[in-house]
């Protein structure tokens, strides 16, 4: 019943959203500063040891809430359950889209600004409105895979220490994968560990929403052909699959200048024969992105059934 359970996670992220008090993560993201204020330097090996020390913990104490929920006779199941529920975001990603999509149609360009944020760390001041909603189409896209499949796989994989696991390096990398002075050394094997445990759910994910794209009036052969053809372009090894996929069921033009804590880049264009997105496409890529998870979920819970 494993697979329910992991299903029933799922369920629950779409139903209830993150959990309101005590989420694990925020947790998890305390404990990850405490050690790196013992640990920091601007160091490849200090960075790794922090990682692995604490991607190794969250796998322990999945393991052991496992263990727990079964000597408690509840089964390992409420475990995988819980621990899935926490570490998916699916139903934030999607309401903080279609909350962005209102702003532009509203007009209200610096409520849509100050709403991105929410779904990206882009910086949002000077943008223009086709800017804005091509940021959210991306963030959509790209967290479609980091806050929703990545955990489902490696549920499915590994169980409860594989959930936990994935979630935290998942977040070591949004706290310090980043090509930052400080980090450029520290945070190298959070990045690189986020981008291994990435790589199946990324390429998986991508499919998926080619195989999805019909329910956004979308085009799956042409969703396969921009993938073929751009998701390498990327400079990150899996957000380039998803926001390529997403390109071509979307119909739209991703990719170009952007800027990150004050530093510019030139992002390859994908799906170049599309138009740029506006407020319909970035509604369209939150209830894709609501499609593709469903549709992992499904797939995850029939793997996990079939592994354990």
């Amino acid at each position: 019943m494993s697979g329910v359970a992991l299903a029933g996670g799922w369920a629950a992220d779409l139903l209830l959203g993150d959990p309101r008090r005590g989420h694990p993560v925020a947790g998890f993201g305390r404990a990850a500063l405490a050690l790196e204020r013992v640990l920091y330097a601007p160091s490849r090996v200090r960075g790794t040891l922090h990682a692995a020390t604490l991607v190794g913990l969250a796998a322990l104490v999945g393991e052991l809430l496992a263990r727990m929920s079964r000597r408690a006779r509840l089964g390992r199941g409420v475990a995988l359950a819980a621990l899935t529920w926490a570490a998916l975001g699916g139903r934030s990603l999607a309401r903080a889209g279609q909350a962005l999509a209102g702003h532009v149609e509203r007009e209200d360009l610096d409520a849509a600004r100050g709403a991105l944020p929410g779904l990206c760390g882009r910086d949002p001041a000077g943008l223009d409105a086709p800017e804005v909603c091509r940021a959210a189409v991306e963030s959509l896209a790209e967290n479609t895979s980091d806050a929703v499949l990545g955990a489902l796989l490696w549920g499915a994989v590994a169980g409860p220490a594989g959930v936990a696991a994935y979630r935290a390096a998942n977040t070591l990398d949004a706290m310090v994968g980043h090509r930052s002075e400080r980090y450029a050394a520290f945070g190298w094997a959070a990045a690189r560990l986020d981008d291994a445990m990435g790589w199946p759910a990324a390429r998986g994910g991508a499919a998926l929403t080619a195989l999805c794209t019909p329910l956004v009036g979308g085009s799956p052969r042409v969703a396969w052909r921009v993938l073929r053809r751009d998701g390498g372009a990327h400079p990150s090894p899996n957000a380039g699959r998803m926001e390529a996929a997403f390109a071509g069921a979307l119909g739209v033009r991703l990719g170009g200048p952007l800027a990150y804590g004050g530093r510019t880049e030139q992002r390859p264009v994908l799906g170049a024969e599309g138009r740029p997105p506006d407020a319909a496409d970035v509604r369209r890529a939150a209830r894709l992105s609501l499609a593709v998870g469903a549709a992992a979920a499904l797939t995850c819970a029939a793997l996990r059934e079939a592994i354990a």
